[in-house]
């Protein structure tokens, strides 16, 4: 759990304050005075009796109690000043922007293990090292800029990266996205994204303003714990948008198994996303863009009016928004024909409502009248509102500022004009609005956000499986591979029907087969891990001459111990398959079957436990499903 005195500190002491404002230790203590902390504020540094006029002790050990201590010295003297502060000062929140830790080498972390110890023995919380710390409505600790404008109903940003997180701050101030609290972890040698997610959790209220979580990740300590709190908040109502950078396939290979390689590192990213309700996004713009349009009201709906004054846009946005799965509803009506009687010849109201580039702000109130008031066919709005540089179209955003406001329905404001409206733009957003720059961009994120609206399904019941028996099977795999006989033993025990099969080893042992299994069969090769590749599986058997002959062919490929023997069957082949990795949650795959899933790569994955509904949908959404109906 987060100490309370790292989130809510009484007094602050910035260890290596200094009056260089352009250094972490001077910027963060300018940082932490220009933004009104409100406690006491205390310096160490050898060579001060005062810096930026806080008062300055020049040995730690003359220091008061002291609730935080924000870091900025070299890595080699942290430890030093950690002992003092957790043994003689009472402190348990720690801030350390000093790097040379485990980022660098096995030296640094070893450093990082000893801080962290002192920490830990004292019941304290440590954010970082070599993070730039955290800002929230009591203090900015923090050694960068910009320093945002925090708002109680804005969003609460955790970043891997500091760097990351302040050109995302970035971005989102120049949208006019609002931030609760930005929390940045670093190495997260004591606390990562998991544990600020289990802090929101644990203190979550049905009356919280902050609805919106956004997560920049490197990395994932504890999935299972990541899982559980995330999933948690979404249930809670709180919506979650994420980045995970450094997926890589490298080292996450399956060396015996091309099917097992497919579960690669970022598919069990993704599936764990998926059962936590986390909208994935992949770049810093996707990003600000789906937590702003979740920071907003939501739609009933997908029917989207798309009203412009420019034509290419328009018809941008309608083709991504219609090719995610949202509408754009056709308005041929006597409704649409008194709109049109309004606007300047040459418009169109068929939606996108286009009402032309000489259109007037009198005429865009109008329109989003009528698609709040009297097109019933319409959830939500998306205005793009530029200038072609003619005259100013400050009269135009107040409108739709108006509307935003006091409209029902959800508007989402594209303004494209970062020149020619530059400075309404700039008013629009300091009057605490969003403004989206890029159609495109912000149909896909729309998208994202509407899909996710759909309920994650949870799994009541689970079936009984006897464990013990199952662990025994597996018990017996010398070599990790499980016996053909095992393997159906194994299915049994899981509750799933299985066709009968037979294992000879022996020419002379064909003959047991005649009661057992009927003719057609299949011969499979036991031994080679892929079959098909080098012929081991020979179908449609009709008697016994085909049988022997079949028999002695796949017992001279080398490597073939035994031979099973099948009832030939028809119909559409899926595979199923389970894969578990790196402490996530074991992830289940399925797709069609035979050497198709290695061809086509067509796989859905889930993480367990699934629900029947969701299991149906991981085979209805595979690109091969029109296969498997019967096409």
């Amino acid at each position: 759990m987060i100490h309370p005195k790292l989130l809510d500190p009484k007094s602050i002491v910035v260890v290596g304050g200094s009056d260089n404002i352009h250094s972490p230790g001077g910027k963060v203590l300018k940082n932490l005075i220009e933004h009104s902390f409100q406690g006491e504020l205390f310096v160490v540094n050898p060579k001060k009796n005062r810096v930026q006029n806080v008062i300055c002790y020049q040995n730690i050990h003359d220091l008061p109690k002291v609730d935080l201590a924000i870091i900025a010295i070299t890595a080699k003297y942290v430890p030093d000043a950690i002992k003092v502060l957790t043994s003689k000062k009472n402190t348990k929140g720690f801030i350390v922007f000093s790097a040379g830790f485990s980022e660098k080498d096995e030296q640094g972390a070893l450093l990082e293990n000893k801080i962290k110890e002192m920490i830990n023995k004292v019941g304290g919380t440590l954010l970082g090292p070599n993070n730039i710390g955290l800002i929230n409505k009591y203090y900015a600790g923090v050694f960068t800029t910009p320093i945002p404008k925090l708002n109680e109903n804005g969003i609460d940003f955790i970043s891997g990266s500091g760097a990351t997180a302040v050109f995302i701050m970035e971005a989102a101030q120049s949208i006019g996205l609002k931030f609760a609290s930005i929390i940045t972890v670093g190495n997260s040698a004591q606390i990562g994204i998991e544990e600020v997610l289990e802090h929101f959790d644990f203190n979550h209220t049905d009356n919280e303003n902050s609805k919106v979580k956004m997560l920049y990740i490197e990395s994932i300590r504890n999935p299972k714990k990541f899982l559980k709190h995330a999933s948690s908040l979404v249930s809670k109502g709180r919506k979650i948008v994420a980045i995970k950078g450094g997926s890589s396939e490298e080292g996450n290979r399956a060396a015996s198994s091309h099917t097992g390689a497919m579960a690669t590192e970022d598919i069990f990213i993704e599936s764990l996303f998926n059962k936590a309700g986390i909208i994935r996004c992949y770049g810093r713009t996707e990003l600000i863009y789906t937590a702003a349009i979740l920071s907003g009201k939501e739609p009933k709906g997908k029917n989207i009016a798309i009203i412009t004054h420019a034509g290419g846009p328009a018809v941008m946005l309608t083709d991504v928004l219609s090719k995610n799965g949202l509408k754009i509803p056709k308005i041929k009506n006597e409704k649409g024909k008194n709109l049109l009687n309004q606007l300047f010849d040459g418009s169109s109201v068929e939606n996108p409502i286009d009402f032309l580039a000489t259109g007037t702000a009198e005429q865009l109130s109008i329109i989003i009248d009528y698609c709040e008031n009297t097109f019933d066919e319409i959830d939500a709005m998306a205005v793009i509102f530029g200038s072609p540089g003619l005259t100013p179209v400050f009269d135009a955003y107040r409108v739709l500022e108006e509307k935003i406001e006091t409209c029902k329905k959800p508007i989402y404001p594209i303004l494209p004009s970062v020149i020619n409206a530059q400075n309404e733009l700039i008013q629009f957003i300091n009057s605490g609005n969003i403004a989206f720059k890029d159609e495109v961009i912000f149909g896909k994120s729309f998208a994202k956000t509407y899909k996710n609206h759909q309920i994650i399904n949870r799994v009541k019941k689970i079936y009984p499986i006897d464990k013990r028996e199952i662990k025994g099977l597996i018990n017996l795999c010398d070599d990790g591979y499980i016996s053909s006989n095992s393997t159906r033993e194994l299915i049994r025990l899981s509750g799933i029907d299985f066709i009968n099969q037979v294992e000879i080893k022996t020419f002379n042992s064909i003959s047991k087969l005649r009661d057992e299994i009927k003719f057609p069969m299949v011969l499979k090769a036991i031994g080679p891990l892929h079959k098909t590749d080098v012929g081991g599986v020979i179908l449609n058997i009709r008697n016994e001459k085909e049988l022997k002959s079949a028999f002695l062919k796949l017992m001279k490929i080398k490597g073939v111990k035994s031979v099973i023997a099948q009832p030939m069957v028809s119909g559409i082949e899926l595979f199923v398959g389970a894969k578990i990795e790196n402490g996530f949650p074991p992830l289940i795959m399925c797709g069609l079957g035979g050497i198709f899933i290695e061809v086509l790569k067509d796989v859905e994955t889930r993480m367990v436990p699934i629900a029947k509904k969701e299991a149906l949908k991981m085979i209805t959404s595979l690109k091969s499903y029109p296969i498997i109906k019967g096409i």
